[in-house]
């Protein structure tokens, strides 16, 4: 299973945060009208953003199980909520062969965190029918949909964003990835088990100020170009040149678009 390192997971969050989807989140929140408590089971915690961007909207009694193939990053998020009034639980395996672990005894909701298009068609079909046996709910957020927009433009920002959608479906661990295509088929796989949703865009929109993660963005593209070969490495690197030169100059914009969905079982009459 592929991992990332705590400094990205934590340059992203805060663009994370503004980006997820207002009206998404806020059915979550709305669906746990009534409740009491709630076990949450967080699928690729990371650092546990999920849990920093839900825990404060949900019923004050809580029990979260972090779940990652890292553990010095459900290290680090235990640090980070240390300060939370919930009960927390760090349970380090790798969802490619540990799913039904992490999916062991009473769930309220699942969450799955810029997870599902690192995953294969199959392994999203074993989560969906995971789920669905046992009626739990899910909120997955910040699913790449292969969406982008920069300015200003360069004649090889489409091939460039081609190639990063094309990386984007080789093997993160789980098989060949859906990519830029998850959110789509997790809605299509929920909607066949008789699930409800809610979904919407959580674009990252990135103004000329926020440069730093605008950096990061070009290069991860301009690697994933290189992997992929269908462009000269002499034009990736001078791509990359001017994307750099954008930036720095500070005329540089970009959009990256991602999907996030809430989505409950329908309870037969």
């Amino acid at each position: 299973m592929t991992s990332f390192s705590a400094d990205w997971l934590a340059l992203r969050e805060r663009y994370d945060a503004r980006a997820r989807n207002p009206v998404v989140l806020d059915a979550v929140v709305a669906s746990t009208s009534g409740c009491h408590s709630m076990r949450i089971v967080d699928l690729a915690a990371g650092i546990g953003a999920t849990l920093r961007a839900l825990a404060p909207r949900l019923p004050a009694r809580q029990v979260w199980r972090l779940v990652d193939n890292n553990s010095e990053l459900l290290a680090h998020a235990g640090k980070l909520a240390r300060s939370g009034a919930f009960a927390l639980e760090a349970c380090a395996l790798d969802l490619n062969c540990g799913l039904e672990d992490a999916l062991s005894g009473p769930i309220d909701l699942v969450t799955a965190f810029a997870l599902l298009d690192l995953v294969s068609e199959s392994w999203l079909a074993g989560l969906v029918g995971e789920i669905a046996q046992r009626s739990i709910p899910i909120y997955a957020t910040l699913s790449y949909d292969g969406r982008t927009d920069i300015g200003p433009a360069d004649p090889l920002d489409a091939a460039i964003v081609a190639a990063v959608n094309q990386h984007q479906r080789t093997d993160k661990g789980f098989g060949p990835a859906l990519g830029p295509a998850a959110g789509s088929a997790a809605i299509a796989q929920l909607q066949s088990m008789n699930y409800s949703l809610v979904h919407g865009t959580s674009d990252w929109v990135l103004g000329p100020d926020e440069r730093e993660m605008q950096m990061k963005i070009f290069a991860s593209w301009a690697s994933a170009a290189c992997a992929i070969g269908s462009l000269s490495h002499a034009d990736t690197v001078a791509w990359l040149a001017r994307r750099r030169d954008a930036v720095i100059a500070g005329c540089s914009c970009v959009r990256v678009g991602h999907v996030d969905f809430f989505a409950t079982p329908v309870q037969a009459l």
